[in-house]
């Protein structure tokens, strides 16, 4: 029996969810390769993703800039070492103008969910308001950490001020001499905390677990180098890479290579707090890495602003007018601003995903845990494409190398299809095993795990799901080529081919 298709749907070749960095790498790199049959669906009104989403006072890259562009798109006038949010997102925007890419954009388009038609051999996605699109190629870029996460508070509602999250920022609070409290002392958090304090009459910073926090370089000197010289551009950015990359052998094999890094987090805490309780306060009861590492050369001096005040004790309770802590004390607030973070999403960021047999992705995840090929391809699911997906995050470098990898991993299986003629590949569940066996194995040994903290990287079980555990310059080897031996080839009659 052959394929049937339907015209009264959009066909394309490749769809696309989401149009943030991943997305629009993919994107370009389709175009670029000659490949014009796609489509990108973005919820949102505009692109940007996780840029266009975080506009809080403060936010920047917490890595080298110079990392935060592709290296076939590189940006080589980037103004600061650690770009600013705006900046992140000009270059995102200027990708999709210089390249065309809006032409293939489908903006405000939110999917609802997706399922494999055995008989047509593609996929059928649906967004919320009905409307069908078929591919034969589903990328998945519609990034892990996109939804806020609030904790449940006792009393949270009642609350009679302002409230936010970092990534729903309100331009319509005025902070000026207000009361603010600011749950959280992550990555977000000690980069709005600084512009908070000089606008606030009043800062309560509430701490649950401190950070590990280096100092920034701002390598201002470099920066107008690179912006001169596309050679002096291009040994920065490998000095950066290969720099980083040091981390990865204490973070995922050997932790005791990082006390190093400890003694220089532990001589900045020392450097810039004088105030021997309040560095108490500060100092991590947990190896280095096992939270992620944060920098900033601001956030300790904050706290010892006269009208900012660090509070270790739990919140157990929000009143109308104010935030109560353990035992009872109360802090009148106005303002409270939600730095804690997002809920892990995986690659599903609520999207239901059918694949073979009716089966969906929810369900082979809950029978037999978050298990993926390369962190890419699930079995089960062909010509199913996950960008950032399970275990393909970093503690040490920019993921941007990591989505960068996938990229061509995704563009040489989709040759794979071509040349054999086919017109779907599934990874074997074989293949699949042996990785996620591998994976754990590797995990059992890193800083997460072994490190003494609980972090966003560990599931409820304990078991992490978000990032991988080694080198990305390992990742990036292993990405390179697609096995053929890997993977079952498919033709349109959904006969295995190989």
């Amino acid at each position: 029996m052959g394929c049937s298709v339907s015209e009264a749907v959009r066909h394309t070749r490749v769809l696309i969810v989401g149009a943030g960095f991943a997305g629009l790498g993919m994107a370009l790199r389709l175009a670029r390769s000659g490949e014009r049959d796609f489509v990108i669906l973005e919820q949102a009104d505009t692109v940007g993703g996780t840029w266009r989403q975080n506009t809080y006072p403060g936010a920047e890259c917490d890595i080298p800039s110079v990392l935060y562009s592709y290296s076939f798109a590189p940006k080589p006038d980037w103004t600061s070492s650690h770009a600013p949010q705006p900046e992140v997102l000009d270059y995102l925007t200027e990708l999709t103008d210089r390249h065309g890419l809006g032409d293939h954009l489908e903006l405000g388009t939110a999917v609802a969910g997706a399922r494999w038609d055995e008989t047509a051999c593609r996929w059928q996605v649906f967004d919320k308001s009905g409307r069908e699109f078929v591919a034969q190629h589903l990328v998945v870029a519609s990034g892990a950490l996109n939804v806020p996460r609030i904790p449940r508070i006792p009393g949270a509602e009642t609350f009679a001020g302002a409230s936010m999250h970092t990534a729903a920022w309100r331009d319509d609070v005025d902070l000026t001499g207000k009361r603010v409290a600011l749950i959280g002392t992550g990555a977000s958090a000690i980069q709005l905390a600084p512009h908070l304090a000089e606008r606030a009459g009043e800062l309560h910073v509430f701490q649950r677990t401190p950070a590990w926090i280096l100092p920034r370089r701002r390598l201002r000197g470099v920066v107008a180098a690179s912006r001169r010289s596309t050679m002096a551009r291009r040994m920065f950015r490998a000095a950066t890479y290969w720099g980083a990359e040091t981390l990865a052998l204490g973070l995922s094999r050997r932790p005791g290579l990082l006390a190093r890094t400890q003694a220089r987090a532990l001589r900045h805490l020392r450097d810039q707090v004088p105030d021997a309780a309040l560095r108490d306060a500060l100092t991590p009861g947990y190896r280095i890495g096992c939270k992620r590492i944060l920098r900033s050369d601001d956030f300790y001096p904050t706290l010892m602003r006269p009208n900012t005040s660090l509070v270790t004790d739990a919140i157990t309770e929000i009143r109308p007018d104010c935030v109560v802590t353990a035992g009872g004390t109360r802090r009148p607030v106005d303002v409270i601003v939600y730095a804690t973070g997002f809920r892990v999403a995986g690659a599903l960021n609520g999207m239901h995903l059918v694949g073979r047999e009716g089966v969906s992705l929810l369900e082979r995840w809950q029978r037999g845990g978050v298990r993926t090929h390369l962190g890419v391809t699930v079995s089960g699911m062909p010509n199913a494409f996950f960008l950032s997906g399970p275990n393909t995050g970093l503690g040490h470098n920019s993921v941007i190398v990591m989505i960068e990898a996938q990229i061509g991993h995704v563009l040489d299986a989709m040759r794979l299809v071509d040349t054999h003629g086919a017109g779907a590949l599934d990874v074997r569940a074989e293949t699949q095993d042996a990785f996620g066996a591998e994976l754990r194995e590797r995990l059992a040994h890193g800083v997460w795990s072994t490190g003494g903290c609980t972090s966003w990287y560990l599931d409820a079980h304990g078991s992490n799901h978000a990032l991988w555990p080694g080198s990305s310059w390992d990742y990036r080897r292993r990405t390179r080529v697609v096995d053929p031996a890997d993977y079952e080839l498919l033709r349109e009659t959904t006969e295995s081919v190989a």
